[in-house]
């Protein structure tokens, strides 16, 4: 309750009272006779009706991302992380991605909520994440299983595809970075060379390679980010820990 009466104190109604005047522990019995108002059992508030209204709107805008985000994941679930949508579902999922960028927190590179286990879950262009191997031919021989990246602190990065080679053989590609900071949205990783596993072989092979990548929404259920070329990404928090 004090929580929300803080929410309330903080806001200044536009033509309403200023809010924030009102001790925060204060008056107690008129935040109860607001919360009455908008139940609908009676008209007993003795401060003003947009304070009322503002209540109501404190709870929308706490809504409205987590419906933004359960949008984007229910659109671009079970699509093999964007190659089996057309070209207006693609459009669809950056609307909800531009519309959440409003709602990211001022610095996301210094954000703690950067760190854990991702999947990802979409990227608007298929060999974005996983080169190759995410190809038209690729996906005809490779099929993808598993797509993770685990951000650990201070700058740790690591990437892995898992697949299933020809329908029989498994196997996986790792690559290990380090994250640097370009400034408060944007990233970049320096990949070491991807190292590969298939069978009972294990072998690197190729070069560096890097990624700068905007992180454009960020919260304890996804992560969103665009590519310097722009590919956009949708990431989804793992509940457990894989790599």
């Amino acid at each position: 309750m004090a929580s929300a009466a803080l929410w309330c104190r903080t806001i200044r109604v536009r033509g309403g009272p200023e809010i924030h005047k009102q001790p925060l522990l204060s008056r107690r019995k008129n935040w109860v006779k607001i919360v009455d108002g908008i139940g609908g059992r009676g008209h007993k508030s003795s401060v003003s009706s947009g304070v009322r209204v503002f209540t109501s709107i404190s709870s929308d805008l706490r809504t409205v991302p987590n419906d933004l985000v359960d949008s984007i994941l229910s659109q671009v679930a079970q699509t093999d992380r964007g190659v089996l949508l057309t070209s207006d579902e693609h459009k669809k999922v950056a609307e909800v991605a531009q519309a959440l960028r409003k709602y990211c927190v001022d610095k996301p590179v210094t954000c703690p909520l950067i760190f854990g286990d991702w999947d990802v879950v979409y990227c608007s262009v298929p060999t974005s994440p996983g080169g190759g191997y995410r190809s038209a031919l690729g996906r005809l021989i490779f099929k993808t299983n598993e797509m993770i990246q685990v951000i650990e602190a201070p700058d740790i990065v690591r990437n892995k595809v898992s697949f299933s080679a020809f329908g029989f053989l498994d196997g996986e590609v790792y690559l290990e970075g380090k994250l640097k900071a370009l400034d408060e949205k944007w990233i970049q990783v320096v990949f070491e060379a991807p190292e590969l596993k298939v069978g009972g072989l294990e072998f690197k092979y190729g070069g560096e390679s890097e990624v700068k990548l905007e992180i454009t929404y960020i919260d304890d259920k996804v992560r969103l980010g665009k590519g310097s070329r722009g590919s956009l990404f949708v990431f989804q928090r793992r509940t457990q820990a894989t790599v």
